[in-house]
């Protein structure tokens, strides 16, 4: 089905999402999907301790055992609102009807057992928090040593305990189309609660906070462009970089292309945005995008379709460089199971090497931006700091890291450097 469809790089959240836009579910069933399978993934780690602690290590899971259990460990310790008889026998249920009557009483045996010994457990998975935090929090231990080094143990913990909370729902205004009163008197029409949100970078009427709403999909507001779903941390990099109208703009990493139409938008349409992606399929995301919310002055193209220009072809540019996503795990669920240490050494090389293609294409004066949503120094100021080494005539006016436990918003960094010859 979806895995026939879909490749081995979407994410969880896109394949559910697939998946519920087809569900005939309520409201409230197609919120318990969502949490049910978000947080099994968030918190796999955890539960497969749990699992071992009740099953023979000498006998290997099916796959579908092991979820059937994850999903009934999850609703009985980590879910408040189904009772947990309820989700045990629910689960035994839906064992059955996979097929797995046979094993049905192995589900039934271990959930249960685990209602009796609900407080014990509950105690052992708080001390766990504390004496083991990767297990406890569920993370790669690899990172969480890595950030524990660098932050602390209170830090580290209010960043661990962030990821593992479902993330809000974010919007900017799109003022292409029309201004903040209109689209929040058409979102009271639509049934949309929300409230304004504003960071140092944003200023006002521009961010809102979606609190409650109809499937996003079902509204006319979004289906015509008047805005766009995006985390404040990501405009903090269209704002640094301060395109102006009439300006020619580079958007080297664009896809999906939230910081594209930004940028247009800042630009009212005027001037030209060269936006760019490696990948065919995401640049349609961009050019859909670009469509939707009135964009006309970007022109979406993959990197070999710019032609050999001079130094002076660009005012800014923008490097929104692929990175290790570390400061949005809790918007990707099972990025924590894909990354691997190693792969921010490789990154880090991708990330320089964006840098040096983009340098001599910004014209005299011109500004280039750097940002990532990642949280690694390798990846942020000691990629900028190794640039800057060979780069004589940029220099560094601004950088600045966005901590989720700090801020309040995703993780990012932004560096704006400045082309002096």
């Amino acid at each position: 089905m979806l895995s026939q469809r879909l490749t081995s790089r979407e994410y969880t959240e896109n394949l559910l999402d697939i998946a519920l836009a087809t569900a005939r579910l309520s409201p409230a069933d197609r919120g318990l999907c969502h949490e049910l399978v978000c947080g099994v993934v968030r918190w796999q780690a955890t539960l497969d301790r749990l699992i071992a602690r009740k099953t023979d290590p000498a006998r290997e899971l099916r796959p579908a055992l092991r979820n059937f259990l994850r999903l009934g460990l999850y609703q009985i310790f980590w879910l408040d609102r189904i009772p947990p008889h309820a989700a045990v026998h629910e689960t035994v249920e839906q064992t059955k009807r996979a097929g797995y009557h046979s094993q049905a009483g192995l589900i039934n045996a271990v959930l249960r057992s685990y209602l009796r010994e609900t407080d014990e457990i509950k105690k052992i998975l708080a001390d766990m928090k504390v004496s083991q935090p990767a297990l406890g929090w569920s993370h790669p231990e690899w990172l969480v040593d890595k950030w524990l080094a660098r932050f602390g143990d209170e830090k580290t913990r209010r960043l661990l305990e962030w990821d593992n909370t479902p993330p809000k729902t974010f919007a900017r205004v799109n003022t292409l189309k029309t201004t903040a009163g209109k689209l929040v008197e058409r979102w009271r029409e639509e049934n949309v609660d929300y409230d304004f949100t504003t960071r140092d970078w944003t200023g006002e009427n521009l961010a809102f906070e979606l609190k409650a709403h109809p499937p996003l999909n079902s509204l006319g507001s979004l289906r015509d462009g008047w805005f766009y779903l995006q985390d404040p941390s990501t405009l903090l990099a269209p704002s640094l970089l301060g395109a102006q109208p009439g300006e020619t703009v580079w958007d080297m990493c664009a896809a999906p292309g939230g910081k594209t139409t930004f940028i247009a938008q800042q630009m009212n349409n005027e001037g030209k945005i060269v936006a760019s992606d490696l990948d065919p399929n995401r640049l349609r995301l961009v050019k859909d995008n670009c469509a939707r919310l009135g964009v006309t002055s970007a022109e979406a193209v993959v990197p070999s379709a710019i032609t050999p220009r001079p130094s002076t072809a660009f005012d800014r540019i923008l490097i929104d460089a692929p990175c290790s996503n570390t400061g949005v795990m809790r918007r990707r669920v099972d990025l924590r199971w894909r990354i691997q240490a190693a792969e921010i050494e490789r990154l880090r090389a991708t990330q320089l090497g964006l840098l040096h293609e983009a340098a001599p294409r910004l014209k005299p004066g011109g500004i280039l931006v750097y940002s990532t949503c990642s949280l690694e120094p390798e990846e942020n100021s000691e990629v900028v700091k190794q640039f800057l080494a060979g780069h004589a005539s940029f220099t560094l006016e601004t950088e600045r890291q966005l901590l989720p436990f700090a801020d309040a918003v995703d993780g990012a960094y932004v560096a704006r450097l400045k082309h002096s010859t």
